[in-house]
Parts: structure tokens; C-alpha cells; sequence
């Protein structure tokens, strides 16, 4: 890709809509617009890194054994009166109806659905455990929509629903989940901790959130530097170590909750076990914010220049910076670093606009690639490169032969 052809449009000064770092900068960096309050459209940089977040999601869930579907947004509004949510939701579910008068509503979440393809579908304990996972856009109705896609209207997001026969099968279950959605973040790049929650109107006994480790997180959270034991309550102690508890602010990016029988009970999404009785289902849920999780990773990793992106969740891993595109050896040299990374697998982008360099570099440093390769002076002078690495700024003369052999050691030490 050519910076010339990109469509990403920067802004020089910090929007006044914008609470926090992300909104900020996704803003500012041309990763996001607002069509209104709460609704935004991801633009090309944007929608990149919101890919890379979804590939990850949907390996890990694979990985253990999910397997992927496309549910409806659109919901009648029989299956939440069933369980009772139609009316316990409140004002957050957007309700509304078809031309013959039939209550639907926009699913801010999909219990209700999943359950009554299971009761339809599962009919012996010989297809149990099933887990069933989609990656849709899901809405709420915020009475105060704020922090850009962080508490957002519309947003994406992967929910996975467990079936087992028996709770012993759930916390089987339960645990692929949770150690899936610790290789999710760890993938991401990105430090988090998982505590014990409330499970809210989702509903259940246990639960967890999956908390993103940054300073302006609305959450507190206490956690024991020696065995990693976290609570949200405040607490001098861990009860494991006997040593004092770290305070430090987190993000929620995703919830796992152990369910049981709340819906297949009174949806009667039964099964015939091996005693040949009918059971409910044993259910739980698994949700991950996606574009929330893009947020998150912006809100720990960023400094006044701009984004600090994790190496893996980058939009592009390399920018090609000519000092001056008017020279012609800049210009070649640029393009042929360009052409042999992109051959090699990097995911690169050339920045080819007739701007000053110290503009390129600003803007560089404001979207956040990784690596910066800029083409000057020195190029002529004696063949040699110069590398800077976004995140620690250290720049490092590298000659032109060994480009691609250097950055390979670089990608490797980055995504470890």
C-alpha cells in the first residue's frame, strides 16, 4: 500500500468529543469516524487492526474446539419473553415492529437465539459438548453513549455458547474457555488479568472478566505481584500469600459465564441422556469485545506522540519513509525496500506523498507502525539504512543488504 493512495484522514488538533486517549486518537489518526452518537464507521486502518483482533479470536476459538455461525440480529421479541429479559432488560434492548405489528428487538445479545437453535437441534447426550461461537454486531441502547467504541451503541463482538450434559462437562468447558481467552490477549500482545464478577442480567453463578491492565481503566482491580491472584475488592492481603495487594486500573474486553440451566430451563431445550431421561442443557456463554478490545490496547500502549501499537495488532508492520521523494536514489531505494519486504511476508506501507519528513514522521509516530524505515542522506553517503522502532524510539543504522534479514529478527523478538 501507498500512503499516497490511503484513505486515512489525520487530524492536526485533539477532536472535542474526545474523553478519552483512544477516542482521541482513533480519531486524530484516522481510524474511525462518527456517523452519530455511539455509531461509528472504521475506516481502512481501522478495520485492519479489527481484522487482526478477529483473526486471533477465531484461531483461539477453534483451537478449542468452537465452531463458527451467523446468528440474526434481529430478534422476535417471543424468545426474550421466555425468558423473561423482555422486560428485565430496560431501555438498553432497541425494541421496535414489523409491518404486521410483531415486537423484535436488536440483539445486544444472543442467549435467547442460540437456545432455541439448540433446543430445535440437540437431541442426545451423543452431540454433547457442542460449542458454537459467532463474531456479529451486536447493539445497545447506552442512555449515554461516550469513550468512542469503548461504550458504544452498535459493536462487535464474538460470543461462544458452551452445551454440556452434565456441570462437570461445563466446567470443562469453562475452563478451555477461560485459558482460550488467555492466549487471545497474550496473542494480542497486551498484559491482562481475569477476576471473579458479578454476572448481571447475562445471569449465572460464576464468572469472570477479562480485564486490559491501563491507567485510565474505569475498574479497579487488586492484584498479588508473587501468584498473580486478583479481586476487585479491596483488600490488604492475598488470601494465597499473605502479601500486600497491588492496586492497578483495568478494562473489561471480555466476560465468560457459567449459566447452567437459566435459559434451557424455561425454553425447555432438553436432551436425552445415556439413562435415557431428559435433562437441560448445561450452558455457558463467552464474550469478547472486539472493537473494545482495539480500545483497550490504544489506552495502555500509546505516549504523547501516539499509538504504541503491539506488533500484532498493527495496521501495517512497516512504513518506508523517503526523506525526500523528489531524489531519485530516495525514491528507488524506498521502493526497493518496499517491494523485497513485501515479497518477504511483511505487511508494509510506503509513504510516497511529496510532504516534508518531518511531517511523515509525525504522522508515523501518530498511527503507530512498529517500525520505521527512513531513506536519507545516508543512503548516498554510504549505503545505510535507518530503523526506528515505535515503541522504545531507538533508531539503529542497518546497511541496505541486510534489511530483511535484520527485520526478521526484529518481527521475531516483537511478536514474542
Amino acid at each position: 500500500m501507498r500512503m499516497s493512495l490511503l484513505f486515512a484522514p489525520t487530524l492536526k488538533e485533539d477532536p472535542q468529543e474526545a474523553e478519552i486517549v483512544s477516542h482521541r486518537l482513533m480519531l486524530r489518526a484516522g481510524f474511525i469516524r462518527q456517523l452519530s452518537a455511539g455509531v461509528y464507521t472504521f475506516l481502512p486502518l481501522g478495520w485492519r487492526t479489527i481484522e487482526k483482533i478477529i483473526r486471533i479470536v477465531r484461531e483461539e476459538m477453534d483451537r478449542a474446539g468452537g465452531q463458527e455461525i451467523f446468528m440474526p440480529a434481529m430478534q422476535p421479541a417471543e424468545l426474550w419473553k421466555e425468558t423473561g429479559r423482555w422486560d428485565l432488560y430496560g431501555p438498553e434492548l432497541i425494541r421496535f415492529q414489523d409491518r404486521r405489528g410483531r415486537d423484535f428487538c436488536l440483539g445486544p445479545t444472543h442467549e435467547e437465539v442460540i437456545t432455541d437453535l439448540a433446543r430445535r437441534e440437540i437431541r442426545s447426550y451423543r452431540q454433547l459438548p457442542l460449542l458454537l461461537y459467532q463474531i456479529q454486531t451486536k447493539f445497545r441502547d447506552e442512555i449515554r453513549p461516550r469513550f468512542g467504541v469503548m461504550r458504544a451503541r452498535e459493536f462487535l463482538m464474538k460470543d461462544l455458547y458452551s452445551f454440556d450434559r452434565d456441570m462437570d462437562g461445563l466446567q470443562v468447558s469453562y475452563q478451555k474457555m477461560y485459558e482460550a481467552y488467555c492466549r487471545v490477549f497474550s496473542r494480542c500482545g497486551l498484559e491482562y488479568i481475569a477476576v471473579p464478577a458479578e454476572s448481571g442480567v447475562i445471569g449465572g453463578d460464576v464468572s469472570h472478566e477479562f480485564l486490559i491492565i491501563a491507567e485510565s481503566g474505569e475498574e479497579r482491580v487488586f492484584v498479588c505481584s508473587r501468584c498473580g491472584g486478583a479481586t476487585t475488592s479491596e483488600v490488604a492481603r492475598c488470601p494465597r500469600c499473605g502479601i500486600p495487594m497491588e492496586e492497578k486500573r483495568g478494562i473489561e474486553v471480555g466476560h465468560i459465564f457459567q449459566l447452567g440451566t437459566k435459559y434451557s430451563e424455561p425454553m425447555k431445550a432438553y436432551f436425552v441422556d445415556r439413562d435415557g431421561k431428559e435433562k437441560p442443557l448445561i450452558m455457558g456463554c463467552y464474550g469478547i469485545g472486539i472493537g473494545r478490545t482495539m480500545a483497550a490496547a490504544i489506552e495502555a500502549n500509546h505516549d504523547e506522540r501516539g499509538i504504541c501499537w503491539p506488533f500484532s495488532l498493527a495496521p501495517y508492520e512497516v512504513v518506508v519513509i523517503p526523506v525526500n521523494i523528489k531524489k531519485e536514489r530516495h525514491r528507488e531505494e524506498a521502493w526497493s525496500v518496499y517491494e523485497e519486504l513485501s515479497q518477504a511476508g511483511f505487511e508494509v506501507i510506503l509513504d510516497d506523498r511529496e510532504e516534508s519528513a518531518g511531517y511523515k514522521f509525525t504522522e508515523a509516530d501518530l498511527i503507530g507502525f512498529p517500525i520505521h524505515i527512513i531513506i536519507g542522506e545516508k543512503i548516498e553517503r554510504s549505503g545505510m539504512l535507518e530503523i526506528k522502532l515505535r515503541r522504545s524510539n531507538e533508531r539503529i543504522e542497518v546497511r541496505r543488504a541486510e534489511v530483511r534479514e535484520f527485520l526478521e529478527r526484529i518481527r521475531k523478538e516483537l511478536v514474542k
